[in-house]
């Protein structure tokens, strides 16, 4: 009887083990640097997902600020960094929507779909910027829909600083992203355009801080 006990008790303890080992793998799963294949070959991880699922809307919220220049008089300086950041910004959206798109993982939503539903082709009208509710909480550095609705009601060169210091503010939450990807990422031009994003960013973040006499 004695033996039987002990056998049953060794049994439970082996069993438990096995789940405890099991229950270890599971959470090692979602591990931002587990790699995965996409059904065309390329490998990535959970890190070039969060990267290019983040970077997205964050990239579309600037545009959204770019829109808002247009119409306006600015000074020359500022004219040629809203075009070299539309330049730059929009190619990237559809680079990391492809990306997502062949690694079959849900590509964002973000609120320039929103803006643009409802803007004509002036680019005046905002839309309701409040339809994208609390996602800029979700990633570092994006504008408030009050802070947005504050940028689009002002003029002159109250417009220019209040512009000029979001985007320096947005530029860094760029940069902070960019930098995590390039730590934790797995997929090659996902780290290259991570890359590109810090040193780009970082120099646009100089020159604006130049204009604002900082």
């Amino acid at each position: 009887m004695k033996h039987t006990m002990k056998l049953a008790a060794a049994l439970a303890a082996g069993t438990m083990l096995i789940t405890l080992s099991a229950c270890g793998d599971d959470s090692g799963s979602d591990d931002v640097q587990t790699e995965q294949t996409a059904p065309n070959g390329e490998v990535f991880n959970g890190a070039d997902v969060d990267f290019a699922t983040a970077m997205i809307p964050h990239h579309a919220q600037a545009l959204v600020m770019v829109d808002m220049t247009r119409g306006r008089d600015l000074s020359p300086e500022l004219t040629k960094l809203t075009e070299d950041i539309q330049a730059a910004q929009s190619p990237e959206i559809e680079l990391m929507v492809g990306w997502l798109t062949d690694w079959h993982k849900p590509v964002p939503e973000t609120m320039r779909d929103h803006v643009n539903a409802d803007e004509d082709q002036s680019g005046h009208d905002m839309g309701d910027m409040g339809d994208m509710g609390d996602m800029g909480t979700q990633m570092p550095d994006m504008m408030t829909d009050e802070e947005l609705a504050e940028l689009k009601a002002s003029a002159g060169d109250d417009f220019e600083d209040m512009w000029l210091t979001m985007m320096i503010r947005h530029h860094e939450g760029a940069i902070e992203m960019a930098v995590d990807e390039q730590h934790d990422g797995e997929f090659g031009p996902a780290v290259e355009l991570a890359e590109s994003i810090e040193s780009s960013q970082q120099a646009e973040i100089d020159l604006m801080k130049r204009l604002l006499g900082t």
